[in-house]
């Protein structure tokens, strides 16, 4: 085993929010290879329409950036919780990692998650403490506070030689000590060169690399990236792909890329140590190796953990279904899903059992709601049911996932979230005050997460701010309270009317609007009781030939609550659906005839 010295293969990780990808940025825009009109905007590379809306990181992207006759590729990873597994499979293709910690918020729960597996994996780590201009920066508590995060973690190795650096990546420089403004990012690169080693590779042994990520192209199909750990490849060569369950598929490589700057640049040849994307692999999957075709070498299949939430997801079959929607059938449905595995490594999809609805298991509800975004974006109708979190068996006892919940509000908002996390089996386990705010960790059911943001928010006015990450499993707790209000469903198709639905705010909160068209059966408003309530928002006035002055009162209703589709996922019960269109996000219930609802009340009676 050898290493090459001219490449640097680097995974950038870190809670949301610490500025990965503006830290990216700023190195694209620092490294000479780029025109000011190139580089428009910020956070360059969330390029996918999702990433802007929400400004935050769903795909691992690969750039390469040059420094002092060294490439440095740079994998920029999700920060969320929910989309562990993008992180999980791509650390495979680094040699060291750039972990950044947000000088005022320190390590937080997912800063964790990501190190312990970059740690696993044998990656060289450098903590790169950002946002040191913030006001409430407190940098050197940091960097205590992330070592004692790696003693926890067990990685006392690289206590002794703990590369650490603070940076500004929102003003362009890092420097090793946080009181002294450099000009540049510079000081950081040289670390990068300084302290994490070149990729270790058997030159002169047959070919073998490990598929970490898929792209696909509609012009040539499935582009497999990852990188070459041993031999050389050449366009035209032909290979043996390595798949699960020992199948074996010789075929020819048509394209070579490696990567350079934002983009790819084909090339003719890549040697041992370099990320390349290869272009004609049919039906390539993540986990499976390219190997040389006479002498054959696998290697271990990428591992993620297994997801903890569950949805069903069944077609449309409203009376609206097809009016909207180009995909709305079953076969199509199924498709798309079982496309989205060869991408998706933390899902899984299963059929359900007597029906044609399909089980879709995720990391988490932004994870699978980011998904029926997109794919209601492609022009699919579907319904999808109340998340449920997965169970398991052991050793005889029901086990349920558990989450590290970490919430941070103004110090006078904390009693009513601490009573709400209480409610849902909540265990508070460490609590510490900065300034006005408190910092609050709990243990919580992953049950008890559900639904449980949009409440806290509103409890606090929109000032509490969320982070959670997977825990581990234990025995399953007791019940966790489910929704306080029932809800207004009609009772009748048509168009909502003012007159009808002025009736109905003064004891209920809306969701529709006059003129909104409505089903027998579609959830209209939330009802200010605990039970759901059959209403008519059809109902006009009765129309007379009598008028008086003062008879007609002005009708003014209030706008109505429109829910987002994270919030509708978590707000449905059991016996509710959200219905998803290209252009709607409904609720209804799943049983639309109110006699055949009463019929199974009573049957459950």
């Amino acid at each position: 085993m050898t290493r090459r010295t001219d490449i640097r293969n680097i995974v950038i990780i870190a809670h949301v929010d610490h500025g990965k990808t503006t830290l990216v940025d700023c190195l694209l825009r620092q490294s000479g290879q780029f025109r000011a009109n190139q580089l428009q905007g910020e956070r360059i590379l969330d390029s996918n329409d999702q990433e802007r809306e929400r400004g935050i990181t769903i795909l691992a992207k690969n750039i390469a950036v040059p420094y002092r006759g060294v490439k440095i590729n740079l994998i920029d990873t999700p920060g969320h919780a929910d989309f562990g597994g993008e992180v999980e499979r791509v650390l495979r293709m680094a040699d060291g990692a750039l972990v950044l910690v947000d000088a005022a918020e320190g390590p937080m729960p997912q800063t964790r998650f990501v190190l312990q597996k970059a740690l696993e994996t044998g990656l060289r780590p450098i903590v790169v403490v950002n946002k040191i201009d913030r006001p409430d920066a407190r940098a050197h508590e940091v960097v205590d506070e992330t070592l004692e995060l790696m003693l926890d973690l067990g990685a006392e190795e690289h206590i002794d030689d703990f590369a650490h650096i603070f940076a500004s990546a929102k003003s362009g420089y890092a420097t090793l000590d946080p009181d002294v403004r450099t000009d540049s990012m510079q000081p950081l690169l040289d670390l990068v060169l300084e302290h994490i080693p070149g990729p270790e590779i058997e030159a002169n042994a047959p070919l073998q690399m490990l598929v970490t990520t898929l792209d696909w192209s509609e012009y040539v199909g499935r582009i497999a990236i990852g990188r070459l750990q041993a031999g050389t490849i050449r366009q035209g060569q032909t290979i043996a792909l390595m798949q699960a369950n020992d199948e074996v598929k010789t075929i020819k490589v048509s394209q070579l890329y490696v990567f350079e700057n934002l983009g790819r640049v084909e090339v003719s040849h890549a040697e041992a140590g370099e990320v390349v994307a290869i272009v004609g692999l049919e039906g390539v999957e993540i986990g499976d190796t390219v190997s040389d075709n006479e002498h054959r070498r696998s290697q271990p299949r990428v591992k993620v953990d297994e997801p903890t939430l569950e949805m069903v997801f069944s077609i449309n079959s409203s009376p609206f279904a097809g009016r909207e929607g180009k995909y709305v059938t079953t076969r199509q449905l199924r498709d798309r899903l079982f496309r989205e595995l060869e991408r998706n490594v933390a899902l899984r999809v299963r059929p359900v059992a007597g029906s044609d609805a399909l089980a879709v298991c995720g990391r988490g509800v932004m994870h699978l709601a980011v998904l029926i975004e997109t794919m209601r974006r492609e022009g699919y109708e579907l319904s999808v049911s109340k998340p449920h979190v997965i169970l398991r068996e052991r050793h005889g006892k029901t086990e349920e996932p558990y989450e590290t919940l970490v919430v941070e509000c103004p110090s006078d908002k904390l009693g009513p979230v601490m009573e709400m996390i209480g409610q849902r089996r909540g265990e508070l386990l460490e609590m510490k005050t900065r300034g006005d705010y408190t910092h609050a960790q709990f243990s919580v059911p992953a049950r008890g997460l559900i639904g449980l943001r949009t409440r806290l928010l509103n409890a606090t006015q929109g000032t509490a701010v969320l982070h959670h990450r997977f825990e581990g499993y234990r025995p399953l707790s007791g019940d966790i309270p489910r929704r306080a209000n029932g809800v207004l469903v009609s009772m009748v198709a048509g168009k909502a009317v003012a007159y009808g639905l002025d009736g109905l705010q003064e004891r209920a909160e809306l969701f529709v609007a006059p003129g909104d068209d409505i089903y027998e059966g579609m959830i209209v408003g939330e009802n200010s009781r605990s039970d759901d309530m059959n209403v008519n928002p059809t109902k006009e006035k009765k129309l007379t030939n009598i008028r008086a002055a003062g008879s007609d009162a002005n009708i003014l209703l209030k706008p109505p609550r429109v829910l987002s589709l994270e919030a509708a996922l978590e707000y449905i019960e059991d016996d509710e659906l959200v219905e998803i269109t290209p252009d709607s996000i409904r609720l209804r219930k799943s049983t639309l005839k109110e006699a055949d609802r009463r019929r199974q009340n009573r049957q459950r009676a």
